[in-house]
């Protein structure tokens, strides 16, 4: 557990303070942190959480996330998201929203930025491989986990402590940032408050990925033309009255233009809701402090149901126009395979990986370690190990 200490300002009150001023009284204020791991002497000009946001940009993690694949791989095309620009996405959105409900911004830009970290190669479909086979040894793997694991103990840039010493809040918000764990499945994570839910500017993290997540993937498919602007508009009725108001006001418009100004009215829409909804709730539940946010039942953050439909309907229309399609089903199946197959490899001959992860494994689970070392990999070292180790390469 973290030590607690309050962050002392300087009487001319600096800009973390004006800052916590500023804040909601629900909002988590950086002076009630339960502090880190480790204790440090607080920074001069910088808060705490300000700190974390600068310890996950200079990460290894983080940069690598430049070289894994979001939905589309390079083959396809160098200006299509990947997982760092969708992060800075993320972070773009999380503060906005943090900043019109009155949230720690500092804290959500830390959270936002370090959500993906723990992302395999090749996104969701290689979270999905390495989970199936970690299940074969009565193991799981889960990205959010992984991050944890990737900045307490992976990232070594300090002389005083293992990995990033976050401070608890980025921690917890790490795990609990898109569901809630049981403390009898997950006793490694007690320290991390199971039983209530975490704050605000937490809770709002999984939401706002959506959002940047669900429009780039339109316009990344759209760009890709694998996406067709009259299914779309037949088939995300939200999407189609939007595209409407701007085709009445521009019928000679370019077709991309009008497109682009629609994405972005869905993006506003979306976020807004979220925003007005989510003060509807706190109202509702008379929540004015952060532990009456957390020992509410449910999560205070989300969207209205008219909205969550219409975010699920085009949830529907990604997964079956873009995500299913064939180009991507193919070239995610390929790069999948090729995963597995290494890992497979690496599990029958650990001292084929460096000697750091070889020496590793002859005193933890060898899978544990094959799946770490996999797990950091970005897209093209992992075909690039494939080929040298499986594919005949020297």
């Amino acid at each position: 557990m973290g030590s607690v200490r309050a962050f002392r300002y300087n009487d001319d009150m600096n800009d973390a303070a004006r800052a916590s001023a500023e804040l909601a009284p629900y909002a988590m204020n950086v002076a009630r942190t339960r502090g880190r791991r480790y204790p440090e002497p607080p920074h001069p000009y910088r808060n705490d959480y300000a700190r974390d946001r600068d310890r996950v940009v200079h990460s290894r993690a983080f940069r690598r996330l430049e070289a894994k694949t979001q939905v589309f791989t390079t083959r396809f095309s160098d200006h299509f998201r990947n997982r760092l620009t969708h992060t800075l996405e993320v972070s773009q959105i999380g503060r906005t929203v943090a900043g019109a409900l009155g949230l720690n911004s500092d804290l959500v830009e830390a959270l936002a930025l370090v959500h993906d970290i723990g992302h395999p190669p090749f996104g969701h479909a290689g979270e999905r491989q390495l989970d199936l086979r970690m299940r074969e040894h009565g193991d799981i793997f889960n990205h959010n986990l992984h991050a944890l694991h990737i900045v307490e103990k992976f990232e070594q840039r300090y002389l005083d402590f293992p990995g990033l010493n976050l401070t608890f809040e980025v921690r917890e918000g790490i795990i609990k940032h898109s569901r809630d764990y049981s403390a009898t499945d997950f006793p490694e994570l007690a320290e991390y408050l199971l039983d209530e839910r975490p704050p605000l500017e937490a809770q709002l993290i999984d939401l706002v990925d959506e959002i940047a997540y669900n429009t780039a993937d339109l316009d990344d498919g759209f760009e890709a033309r694998l996406l067709h602007l009259e299914e779309l508009i037949t088939e995300v009725p939200v999407f189609g009255a939007l595209y409407a108001e701007i085709e009445s006001k521009h019928p000679s418009g370019q077709r991309k233009l009008k497109f682009n100004e629609a994405l972005k009215r869905l993006l506003d829409r979306f976020a807004t809701d979220l925003i007005e909804h989510t003060k509807i709730n706190l109202q509702r539940a008379g929540a004015h402090t952060v532990e009456d946010i957390r020992h509410r039942p449910k999560r205070l953050v989300n969207f209205s149901e008219s909205v969550t439909a219409e975010n699920s309907r085009l949830k529907q229309f990604l997964k079956s126009h873009l995500y299913e399609n064939p180009a991507i089903v193919e070239d995610r199946e390929r790069s999948v395979a090729a995963l597995d197959e290494l890992f497979g490899f690496y599990l029958a001959q650990p001292e084929k990986m460096p000697r750091g992860y070889t020496e590793q494994a002859r005193t933890e689970p060898a899978h544990r370690v094959v799946c770490d070392y996999i797990a950091g990999m970005t897209d093209h070292y992992l075909l690039q190990q494939h080929a040298e180790q499986i594919g005949g390469g020297k």
